[in-house]
C-alpha cells in the first residue's frame, strides 16, 4: 500500500501540489492584467479602491474582485517599494484570503505577500489585522507596506506598547492595523473591563493574519493572557525562606527534568520542618498541616528558583530586576513576570527588590481569543510538522507553497560526540575552516549560556565574532542583516531576529542608510554598493552561508528556522548540526537505545558519529517532546474552554448593560430572584408551618432590603402558604423601590442601577477568576481518588459559576436598597478603569506566568477628595463628625442635615 501511495503521488502529485497547481491559473488572470493596470496614472490606480467598494455595495463578492485586487496591490508595490509581487507571492496571497496557513520560506518575502490579503479584505470597511511577533516588526511592517496601502487610499494603524486609549482607538479605526499578539489580547481584556462604550478601543473581530503565525498560535498559546492587580506584600516571607536555601543538597529533593518538576524528598520534608521550625515560621511541627499552606507554597517556589531555574538560562539580573528570557527566541521578556510567587522566589534568590504578587482580573488563552475572529489564517516558514494541531485546534489548513527560485542550501547529517568540549572543539574548527574561505557563519545555541561559552571558546582561538542574544536585543536587527559579509561569523540564541533577512554580502539598504547626508555622499553610496558587490561575489564563490547548530531543540520547527536563514532566493548554503550525549535533549529525551546504538557504532572520545540513523533516533525525540507540548496545550484548552463560556456569558452581559440606558427590568428581575431565593431557602415547598425558619427570613430581609416585615406575624395566620408570603414580600419590595424612584428622580436612580450593575459584576467575576485560580490548582489531585479533573473541573466550575449569578442579584439588590442620595450632590464622576494593572503570561505546564506590568492607558484613578466622591462611598458617619464634604462644619448641619 505505501509503495502504491508514494507511486500515486510520484504520478499526479500530493494534496498540496494538486492545489498549488489549482491557484496557478488564478495567478495567470492577474498577469493578464497587468498591462491595463501599469498602464493607469496614479490617480487611477487609487481610484481602482473606489471602484471596488461599491461593486461590493453592489453585491459583488471579495472572491469576485480578488484577480484585479492583487492585479493593483501588486502594481501599487512597484510604484511604491519598488517590489514586484512573485507568482508565487501571489499564491500565498490567495492562500492568505482563503483562511488557511501559508508555509513560505524564509527571503520569500511574507511581509509583502500579506499586502494582498490584508487589502482585498479591507474594502469591506469592518477592519483587519496584521499580527506579529514583536513590536519592533509591527512598526517596520505598517510603516513600509502602509505606503502601498496609502497610495491605494487606506489608512494604516499599528498597535504598539505605551499608546494612549485615543491613539489605540484609532489605530484600530483604520482599515488595517498591525500590531503584536500581546496588544491584541490585552487590548480585548481590557475593553472589557471599561465602563462605558465610547471608551472601548477595538472594533468587532473581522479579519486576521497572524505573521510567524507558529510562534504566535503554538509555541506562546502555551502561556495564557492575564490581566491582574496587585495583592498583600510578602516579600519578607520569600526572602526568610530563601535564607534556608543553601542549606538544600541534592538528596532533600526529586527533581523530574522532563515535566519541570521539583518535590521534597522525605529526608527533605523532615530538614525543612526543623529549619523552619528554628526560623518561627511553621506553626506547627507537620509542614503539610492546614494552618501552614502559605509556608509550603512559598516553599515550593523557592524550591523551584532554586533548583529548575538558572540564571543566563531562564532569566538575566539587570538593573535591580530579574527579567524572562523567551525560550523560544533568546528575547528578553522586559516587564515580563512568573506569578504564583516565582518571580518572587527568583527575586529573593538574587537578592533584588521583591516585589508583590497578583491577582487574577481577566484571562483568556490565545487559542480563544484567534477563535474569535471569524475569519482568521496565517504565514511562516515552518508550520508543516505542526499542521495537525492547526487543524485540530485553529480549523486552518496548512499549504505549502513553492519557492520563488530552487533552494540549493545542502543540509549536511548531524554530528554526534561524546562530550559537549568535543563537539565545541568540531564547531570551533569548522568555523575556523570556512574563515579562511570568507564564508560567512552563523551560528545558532538554545540558551544566553551556550551562547556565552561558545563565545569564550572563539575568543581564545582569537576568533572575531559578535553575539546576538537577549543582553544585545537592542542591536538584533543590525547583527542579524550583516551576518551575510565575507568571513563573518554570528551567534544566535535560539535564532532571535526573525524577521530580518540575512542577504549575501551583507545588507545593502541598512548600510546605506547609514551614510550621513552631506559633502561626498554620492560618492559613498558608490563606494558602498561597489565593495558590497565584491563581497556578495566572494561569499557566494565561498559557498554562501553556513549555518551551524550547536545542540537540536525540542521543536523540529525551531531547528528548521535556523536552517531556513539559509538559501534564500537561491542563494547558496549549507546547515550543519553538532550534538553531544550531554546535551539536554540527548540526556532527558533521547532514549537509551540511542545511546547503546552510538557505542555500538564506536563513538570515542574526539570522535564523531556522522550517520542517517542518528538523525531518525534525533527526530523520534523531538517528535516527542513536540507531542507531550501538543498536550499540554491542549489541556490548556480543555480547561479554559470551560471558563471561555462563562467568559463570553458575562462579557455579552457587560457589554449588554453598557448598550442600555435603563436597566431597571433586569434589577427588577434581580429583585425577584432575591424574594423567591430568600423565601425558598427558608421556608421549604409543601412545608408545614412548623418546619418555617421565619425568623431567620426576617433578619435576611432587614440585612438585604432594609425592611422591617412582619414575617413571623404573617406565618401565624389560619392557612397561610408560602406563596402568600412571596408575593407579599414582593409587593412590598416592590412598593419600597417605587418610593425611593419617586422621592430621588427617576434618572439618578437608573444611573446609579447601571453604575453598582457594572461594577458588582466586574467584583464578582474577580472573585469568580480567583476561585477557579484554586480550583485549577488543586483539581489534578482528584485523579488520587479515581476521578477525571477535567469531568470534575467542569462540574465545580459550573457549580461557582450558578453561586455567583446568585451573588451578583444579591449585592446588587442590596446595595440600592441600602444607598442613600444626597439633593445637592454634584452629578458622580465617571466610572473610569484602575490603573496600574499587570498583563501576565502563564505556563499551564510549569505554573510559570510571565507578567508585563501594562497599565490601562489614558489611567483616570478615582479622586481621593471626598468631596468629589459619591456620598453613597462615605459609609456611616456620626451625625457630630465633620462633614466628608470638606466644609468645615459638622456633618448634621451641613449634608445630614439634607438627607431623607
Amino acid at each position: 500500500m505505501l509503495r502504491l501511495g508514494s507511486l500515486a503521488k510520484r504520478l499526479f502529485g500530493s494534496a498540496n501540489d494538486r492545489m498549488v497547481k489549482q491557484l496557478r491559473s488564478k495567478v495567470e488572470a492577474i498577469n493578464a492584467l497587468e498591462p491595463g493596470i501599469s498602464a493607469l496614472s496614479d490617480a487611477d490606480l487609487r481610484a481602482q479602491t473606489d471602484k471596488f467598494k461599491a461593486r461590493l455595495a453592489a453585491g459583488e463578492s471579495l472572491d469576485d474582485l480578488l484577480a484585479e485586487a492583487f492585479a493593483t496591490v501588486r502594481e501599487a508595490a512597484k510604484r511604491t517599494l519598488g517590489q514586484r509581487h512573485f507568482d508565487v507571492q501571489l499564491i500565498g496571497g490567495m492562500v492568505l484570503h482563503s483562511g488557511r496557513i501559508a508555509e513560505m520560506r524564509t527571503g520569500e518575502g511574507k511581509t509583502l505577500v500579506a499586502t494582498l490579503a490584508a487589502y482585498l479584505n479591507a474594502l469591506e470597511g469592518r477592519g483587519v489585522h496584521v499580527i506579529t511577533v514583536n513590536d519592533y516588526l509591527a512598526k517596520r511592517d505598517a510603516g513600509q507596506m502602509g505606503r502601498v496601502y496609502g497610495f491605494l487610499g487606506l489608512a494604516t494603524g499599528v498597535i504598539v506598547h505605551d499608546l494612549s486609549d485615543d491613539e489605540r482607538r484609532a489605530a484600530y479605526n483604520a482599515d488595517i492595523t498591525y500590531g503584536t499578539n500581546n496588544e491584541f489580547g490585552f487590548d480585548y481584556l481590557r475593553d472589557n473591563m471599561k465602563y462605558r462604550l465610547d471608551h472601548l478601543v477595538q472594533r468587532p473581530f473581522h479579519y486576521a493574519i497572524v505573521d510567524e503565525v507558529d510562534s504566535i498560535l503554538i509555541d506562546e498559546a502555551r502561556t495564557p493572557l492575564i490581566i491582574s492587580g496587585p495583592t498583600e506584600d510578602n516579600s519578607d516571607l520569600y526572602r526568610r525562606i530563601d535564607n534556608l536555601m543553601p542549606r538544600l543538597v541534592e538528596a532533600d529533593y526529586e527533581k523530574d527534568e522532563k515535566q519541570r518538576s521539583v518535590s521534597l524528598s522525605e529526608d527533605g520534608q523532615e530538614k525543612f520542618e526543623k529549619l523552619l521550625v528554628e526560623a518561627g515560621l511553621l506553626r506547627s511541627s507537620n509542614l503539610y498541616d492546614a494552618e501552614n499552606v502559605t509556608i509550603v507554597h512559598h516553599l515550593q517556589q523557592a524550591l523551584r528558583a532554586h533548583v529548575l531555574f538558572r540564571r543566563d538560562r531562564d532569566y538575566v539580573v539587570k538593573d535591580d530586576k530579574v527579567i524572562i528570557i523567551d525560550e523560544f527566541t533568546g528575547r528578553m521578556m522586559t516587564g515580563r513576570r512568573y506569578s504564583e510567587g516565582l518571580h518572587q522566589a527568583l527575586e529573593a534568590k538574587e537578592n533584588v527588590t521583591v516585589q508583590n504578587e497578583n491577582q487574577t482580573l481577566a484571562s483568556i488563552t490565545f487559542q480563544n481569543y484567534f477563535r474569535l475572529y471569524p475569519k482568521l489564517s496565517g504565514m511562516t516558514g515552518t508550520a508543516a510538522t505542526e499542521a495537525a494541531e492547526f487543524a485540530e485546534i485553529y480549523k486552518l489548513e496548512v499549504l505549502e507553497i513553492p519557492t520563488n527560485v530552487p533552494v540549493k542550501r545542502k543540509d549536511l547529517d548531524d554530528e554526534v560526540y561524546l562530550t559537549m568540549t568535543d563537539k565545541y572543539n568540531a564547531i570551533v574548527a569548522l568555523i575556523e575552516e570556512c574563515r579562511k574561505r570568507q564564508q560567512p557563519v552563523l551560528v545558532g545555541t538554545v540558551s544566553i549560556e551556550k551562547s556565552e561559552l561558545l563565545s569564550a571558546h572563539l575568543t581564545k582561538k582569537q576568533v572575531p565574532h559578535r553575539v546576538l542574544n537577549a543582553r544585545f536585543h537592542e542591536q538584533e536587527a543590525g547583527i542579524v542583516a550583516q551576518a551575510g559579509q565575507p568571513g563573518a561569523v554570528t551567534i544566535a540564541t535560539n535564532m532571535a531576529g526573525r524577521g530580518t533577512d540575512i542577504q549575501l554580502g551583507g545588507n545593502l539598504s541598512m548600510m546605506l542608510d547609514e551614510i550621513a547626508e552631506g559633502p561626498g555622499h554620492d560618492d559613498d553610496v558608490a563606494r558602498i554598493r561597489a565593495k558590497h558587490a565584491v563581497d556578495k561575489e566572494t561569499v557566494i564563490a565561498a559557498g554562501g552561508l553556513y549555518i551551524i547548530g550547536t545542540e537540536r531543540h525540542e521543536s523540529r520547527r525551531i531547528d528548521n528556522q535556523l536552517r531556513g536563514r539559509s538559501g534564500r532566493q537561491g542563494d547558496p548554503g549549507n546547515s550543519k548540526f553538532f550534538l553531544s550525549l550531554e546535551d539536554d535533549l540527548m540526556r532527558i529525551f533521547g532514549s537509551d537505545g540511542l545511546s547503546r546504538m552510538l557505542q555500538r557504532l564506536g563513538l570515542k572520545e574526539g570522535e564523531a558519529i556522522i550517520h542517517p540513523w542518528v538523525n531518525k533516533a534525533l527526530e523520534k525525540a523531538q517528535q516527542k517532546v513536540e507531542a507531550r507540548n501538543f498536550d499540554i496545550r491542549k489541556n490548556l484548552l480543555r480547561y479554559d474552554d470551560v471558563m471561555n463560556e462563562q467568559r463570553k456569558a458575562i462579557y455579552g452581559q457587560r457589554r449588554e448593560f453598557m448598550n442600555t440606558d435603563d436597566v431597571s427590568d433586569i434589577v427588577a428581575s434581580m429583585r425577584d430572584h432575591v424574594v423567591n431565593d430568600l423565601v425558598a431557602s427558608h421556608i421549604p415547598a409543601g412545608s408545614y408551618a412548623e418546619a418555617w425558619n421565619t425568623e431567620a427570613l426576617h433578619d435576611e430581609i432587614l440585612r438585604i432590603l432594609t425592611l422591617d416585615m412582619p414575617v413571623q406575624a404573617w406565618a401565624a395566620e389560619e392557612g397561610i402558604a408560602e406563596d402568600e408570603i412571596r408575593q407579599r414580600l414582593a409587593q412590598a419590595v416592590e412598593s419600597f423601590f417605587a418610593d425611593k424612584a419617586e422621592r430621588f428622580g427617576a434618572e439618578i436612580i437608573r444611573m446609579i442601577e447601571k453604575s453598582l450593575l457594572l461594577q458588582i459584576l466586574d467584583q464578582c467575576w474577580k472573585e469568580h477568576l480567583l476561585q477557579l485560580d484554586y480550583l485549577r490548582q488543586a483539581i489534578g489531585l482528584r485523579a488520587y481518588g479515581q476521578r477525571d479533573p477535567l469531568r470534575e473541573y467542569q462540574q465545580e466550575a459550573f457549580n461557582l459559576y450558578e453561586a455567583m449569578l446568585d451573588k451578583i442579584n444579591v449585592e446588587v439588590v442590596r446595595l440600592l436598597a441600602h444607598v442613600q442620595i444626597q439633593v445637592n450632590q454634584p452629578p458622580p464622576v465617571d466610572l473610569e478603569e484602575p490603573a496600574g494593572f499587570e498583563a501576565i503570561h502563564a505556563d499551564p505546564l510549569t505554573g510559570e506566568n510571565e507578567a508585563a506590568p501594562l497599565p490601562l492607558p489614558d489611567p483616570a484613578p478615582r479622586p481621593a477628595d471626598p468631596r468629589r466622591a459619591p456620598a453613597a462611598n462615605w459609609g456611616k458617619i456620626s451625625r457630630n463628625a465633620p462633614c466628608p464634604c470638606g466644609s468645615g462644619k459638622k456633618f448634621k448641619h451641613c449634608h445630614g442635615a439634607l438627607e431623607n
